[in-house]
């Protein structure tokens, strides 16, 4: 389902369905002030005081549906609901937060991508008497499912050339400035490793590079990682992990998502968007374990391990990232499965030189329930990247702490004097949950995007 079949299940209007949702301990005394139909209904029917109940009129037709659960402050409430319920359409009241949530889950309870396999399934709608709330719903959708079609589509059609594609569609829609770097002339304008990585494909490699808003506004950098399949390169990954690897330009696709929120909220900031894209494959002009490179900030790096490219890749869009200065740079990256080990699939960990920074993503993080947790750039640990023959190695030396000697190393690309905050993400549900979908997803958009709003519009 596409991401405006989506928001159209989420509509301004004042007629509907009653919708109702109470918390778990308001259940009791609300039954107590029911007619006797409903009282014999929901008796009959077993409902214990948890989950929805669909309760009809004396003629057949639906009167009312109930949501009863123990949150009624999740963000994933409805996230089941707008699959369970009969087509139709819902009128729901509260207050502005709690529809804010429901709106939030219902569109993204009814994702599915069906790109290949078409779903016609016919999906309940949700009636919001507030129009400016039902916009703001609209935006939040479709920040998410931009980040979930990107990293669901196969790698077949979402190579550079695609994310270049959808980059520029995007600086069309609110009037940015982009351009793009290809193939050779990434040679001719030294970004050496983003070539280094991506030239064995028959996919040429690029830096997309989008500018929105007034050159004056605070400048704010996002950094993608679009590795668009990473086959491991010569240091080939086994079948089984490769098999998700469509999955790896998942940074790319959560700079995309948040950009589109940011400018589609209007915030008053000078964006740029940084994407370095590649295809990590095997061919007879691969690069090899034990070459070294002379990378665009003028650091040698000898590579240890041609699967760990998207630091590679990374680190010569950071150092052109650094040229503008910005107020903040944020980079998102599928980089390391040590994170996965540390923190899970579910939380993303990230990293910053900016303790306030760190503190205020957190907070937001929190505050939109959309959790990140700070890791340590611990320094003594920059140690084992150290190199005999370079200035820096692109792997530690241990595989212990593989998600911090990865953040150091980027870190040795970001100028000591800008506020840098990189975000090490799985962008993939392993498992079913409310409103989430085995396949891609969102990690942290929502956190950074609430932090930049705070700081910025408010």
């Amino acid at each position: 389902m596409t991401s405006s079949k989506i928001t159209n299940l989420i509509m301004q209007g004042s007629e509907g369905i009653p919708l109702l949702i109470m918390a778990s301990d308001q259940y009791d005394s609300w039954l107590t002030e029911q007619p006797e139909q409903v009282k014999n209904w929901l008796t009959n029917t077993r409902f214990s005081g948890q989950g929805h109940s669909v309760i009809p009129s004396a003629d057949g037709t639906i009167s009312q549906v109930i949501l009863v659960n123990n949150d009624t402050q999740s963000y994933w409430l409805c996230g089941e609901l707008v699959n369970q319920l009969p087509a139709g359409e819902y009128l729901l009241h509260g207050d502005k937060e709690q529809l804010k949530m429901a709106a939030f889950s219902w569109g993204l309870g009814a994702y599915q991508f069906d790109r290949y396999k078409p779903n016609n399934k016919t999906y309940p709608s949700l009636i919001i008497n507030d129009s400016a709330l039902v916009s703001e719903c609209h935006k939040l959708v479709r920040s998410v499912t931009i980040v979930r079609d990107l990293v669901n589509t196969p790698a077949a059609d979402m190579m550079p050339q695609h994310l270049g594609d959808t980059m520029t569609a995007l600086a069309a829609e609110f009037g940015a400035q982009i351009s793009q770097i290809i193939g050779d002339e990434l040679l001719e304008q030294n970004y050496p490793t983003i070539h280094m990585v991506g030239r064995a494909s028959a996919n040429q490699p690029r830096l997309i590079d989008l500018t929105w808003g007034d050159e004056n506004a605070p400048k704010v950098t996002l950094v993608g990682k679009g590795v668009c399949f990473d086959s491991g390169g010569l240091d080939l990954k086994p079948g089984a992990g490769m098999r998700l690897m469509k999955k790896d330009m998942g940074g790319a696709a959560h700079v995309i998502g948040l950009a589109h929120q940011i400018m589609a909220s209007n915030l008053p900031i000078r964006l740029r968007v940084l994407v370095p894209a590649v295809e990590n494959a095997v061919s007879a002009n691969a690069f090899r374990p034990g070459d070294v490179i002379k990378t665009r900030k003028g650091l040698t790096v000898e590579i240890d391990n041609t699967d760990a490219e998207g630091r590679l890749v990374l680190c010569d869009a950071l150092a052109e990232a650094n040229n503008d200065k910005p107020e903040l740079m944020i980079d998102f990256a599928t980089l390391t499965g040590a994170m996965r080990i540390a923190l899970g699939t579910e939380l993303p960990g990230f990293f910053s030189n900016d303790d306030e920074v760190a503190a205020g993503i957190t907070a937001s993080g929190l505050n939109v329930q959309d959790p990140v947790w700070r890791m340590p750039l611990h320094k003594p640990y920059l140690e084992l990247t150290g190199s005999d023959i370079a200035d820096i190695a692109n792997c530690g030396k241990t595989p212990f702490g593989g998600a911090i000697t990865a953040a150091l190393y980027l870190e040795a690309f970001v100028d000591s004097d800008i506020s840098w905050s990189h975000f090490d993400v799985m962008a993939w549900n392993n498992r079913k949950l409310p409103g989430r979908p085995v396949g891609g997803e969102a990690f942290g958009i929502r956190a950074v995007f609430d932090y930049l709003q705070n700081r910025y519009a408010n």
